[in-house]
């Protein structure tokens, strides 16, 4: 292992594997930037093209709803062509639709180019896989809870900034300006990322694949289980079309069109993952070789009620904290932005704690202190003084922000070569976890909303007791033939 790797990590260093972390949270910060460029600008947006609000709920929708497999899709390209030239593509590509955003004259290439703008979500997976590329395991839950954390602030910073360069600029072309800004920024970012970093340390090897279009299991078990765990993905999808038909913007006979078409992709996804893994039916993987799929299951699970929460909540909190308690508006909008914002904070907490405590007990128990949190966050009323709601709103996004940093802190160092997907599918899985909450807010009161989470977290508190915990090492196949060892713990 090179000295780059095995040094301390020092955050106020740009050399090394530090610069490489500093380059790869920024890339993540650029997407997001752009990814939600469009949410401060709404209501100018809405002006300048005369739509309604169910349109506007539409455009909100569209934004997420490629996300889901397009975090399956870079995960895969990520393994295959290294993060280096998938991040700086992936920045260009995001580059051009954000223009073709701010120079859109009609509501479909609004909606269009915002439904494909939910590839920028998908940057996130790429990360995850630079980052183990340059990061030994004792560093890992650190180094991968820096970048989630300081990545994530490129939504706040889009909140706080677009709005001011709209009014700066003037006039109804405002908006445009706005977006269009962030669109140079990945562009110039693209260019800066495919010069200044490598996918890995000088003398290390870049573990790809055997073959693509699914990813690769090691038992029979395992790959029913695979199939089983792509359906939920299907599942919200479904429902994002359901709340499009809601609108009104959606026939009856589009709809189904629309369901067979997922149950199509679904079969279809399924052949491909059968091709890829035909040999385990026939010929038992080597137990050096083999991992566990409940791995992947459970974080998955334990990621749609971190990151998914985190999104639901910060969604709705502005006006919870406004009918509660009777504030302005805007001091309801700071407080719920104060949710989002201990991500910068407990994302590298928690991948710390993992580091230092172990991988299993810290997510089991820092999954627990979220459940409790949000049981208390459901008694929160008009007789509790404002700053204690706060008090604890603050507490529970810790614990929410930290269980999800020690998710990603696990992710690694299951199989090195297929980091990417397996990175891919449990980041799919935060955003299915908030299509599923945000389902459950529109039929349910705030009281019930956080109930509802704290059960679900507390349910995943209990299916992370049945994580292994990272011990010894796991196998992957040089280039020569010769089996390599890598540390997981």
């Amino acid at each position: 292992m090179s000295s780059s790797v095995s040094s301390k990590l020092n955050f106020f260093t740009f050399t090394g594997k530090t610069k490489i972390l500093h380059l790869t949270w920024l890339a993540f910060f650029v997407t997001f930037l752009v990814w939600f460029s469009h949410a401060p600008l709404l209501i100018a947006i809405q002006e300048s093209f005369g739509l309604s609000d169910q349109q506007i709920k539409t455009l909100l929708i569209l934004n997420v709803a490629l996300t889901i497999p397009a975090r399956i899709i870079i995960g895969m390209l990520v393994d295959v062509f290294g993060p280096r030239k998938t991040y700086s593509v992936l920045l260009f590509i995001t580059a051009l639709l954000c223009f073709a955003f701010a120079l859109a004259d009609s509501f479909e290439m609004l909606a269009l180019t915002r439904f494909l703008l939910g590839f920028a979500g998908a940057g996130f997976v790429i990360g995850i896989r630079m980052i183990s590329e340059w990061f030994p395991a004792k560093q890992m839950g650190l180094a991968e809870g820096i970048y989630k954390g300081m990545g994530n602030v490129g939504s706040a910073v889009a909140a706080v900034s677009l709005p001011t360069i709209a009014l700066l600029v003037g006039g109804d072309d405002g908006w445009r300006y706005a977006t269009a800004c962030t669109g140079v920024i990945a562009l110039i970012f693209s260019v800066i990322y495919y010069n200044t970093v490598t996918d890995t340390p000088i003398g290390s090897t870049y573990f790809k694949p055997n073959k693509t279009g699914g990813l690769e299991v090691t038992s029979k078990v395992d790959f029913y289980f695979y199939l089983l765990l792509n359906i939920p993905m299907y599942g919200a999808l479904g429902v994002l079309t359901w709340k499009v038909l809601q609108l009104g913007l959606l026939t009856e006979a589009t709809t189904h069109i629309i369901y067979g078409m997922l149950g199509g992709l679904y079969l279809f996804q399924c052949t491909q993952i059968y091709k890829v893994n035909a040999e385990i039916f026939e010929t038992p993987v080597d137990e050096v070789m083999q991992y566990k799929f409940k791995q992947v299951a459970i974080l998955s699970l334990a990621y749609a009620v971190t990151f998914g929460v985190e999104l639901s909540v910060v969604s709705m909190l502005p006006l919870f904290f406004k009918e509660t308690f009777a504030v302005p508006v805007s001091i309801a909008g700071m407080l719920g932005a104060c949710f989002a914002a201990v991500d910068v904070i407990s994302c590298p907490s928690g991948g710390w704690i993992s580091d230092k405590f172990g991988r299993k007990k810290s997510l089991v128990i820092l999954l627990a202190g979220a459940s409790v949190g949000f049981f208390l966050m459901s008694q929160i009323n008009s007789d509790w003084p404002i700053y204690l709601a706060v008090v604890v709103m603050m507490g529970c996004s810790f614990f929410t922000g930290s269980a999800a940093g020690c998710v990603f802190a696990v992710v690694p160092l299951i199989k090195r070569r297929l980091t990417g997907q397996i990175a891919g599918m449990v980041g799919a899985y935060g955003n299915i976890g908030a299509v599923f909450f945000l389902t459950v807010f529109s039929f349910v009161s705030p009281t019930l909303f956080f109930i509802t989470i704290a059960i679900g977290v507390a349910i995943a508190a209990v299916a992370c007791i049945l994580l292994d915990e990272p011990k010894g090492a796991m196998a992957e196949v040089m280039p020569d033939g010769t089996v390599q060892m890598i540390d997981v713990h």
